[in-house]
């Protein structure tokens, strides 16, 4: 049977004596071993693993991409009732690029905004499915608002920051960017 040279717990090659099929559990020549040309110093068999390399500890941050909303007067159904609870997700280039190809955003371009609302918001209120139909009978009080929700989730982020109060430590959020887009 071939052997091939040993790793490290970094996943380095091993170098040096005491490497080769002949070294076992016993053998000194591979915990006196100096460095190799490589900077690697092979290890011995009785090394502790992930204690002796600290490891970087990296924080992942989950992407939020639904945001939650209420509408100012609500979206009334044929019944109704009036659904003031949503959701909208993230855009995609492809959100953006479909609306462009329907024939009535061709013919007045200011229909890019309910055709692309209607693929963004994924729930509004009690509603089994949200579309551009829905979108369209809003009251434009609603639309102008989920226009601007749309561009805060997707073109400028959130300008909202946690900071703590320097006299009591009280932790809380600010809005950086003034309480209305445009603002400063």
């Amino acid at each position: 049977m071939r052997r091939t040279a040993g790793r490290t717990a970094l996943g380095a090659p091993a170098a040096g004596p005491g490497t080769g099929p002949a070294a076992g559990p016993g053998t000194a020549a591979a915990a006196d071993a100096p460095a190799s040309p490589g900077g690697f110093a092979p290890t011995s068999a009785s090394a502790p693993g992930p204690a002796s390399v600290p490891e970087p500890v990296a924080v992942r941050q989950q992407l939020r991409t639904e945001f939650p909303f209420e509408l100012p007067r609500g979206y009334v159904d044929e019944s109704g009732t009036v659904h003031r609870d949503g959701v909208m997700r993230l855009a995609t280039a492809r959100d953006e690029l479909i609306p462009l190809r329907d024939v009535r955003v061709q013919e007045n371009p200011a229909y890019l905004s309910v055709v692309l609302l209607g693929r963004v918001i994924t729930r509004l209120g009690t509603l089994p499915m949200v579309h551009d139909g829905i979108v369209e009978n809003m009251f434009a009080s609603d639309l102008a608002f989920l226009q601007d929700f749309y561009r805060q989730v997707n073109a400028e982020g959130h300008t909202r920051a946690a900071v703590e109060c320097p006299h009591c430590s009280e932790p809380f959020e600010v809005e950086l960017g003034g309480s209305r887009l445009g603002e400063s």
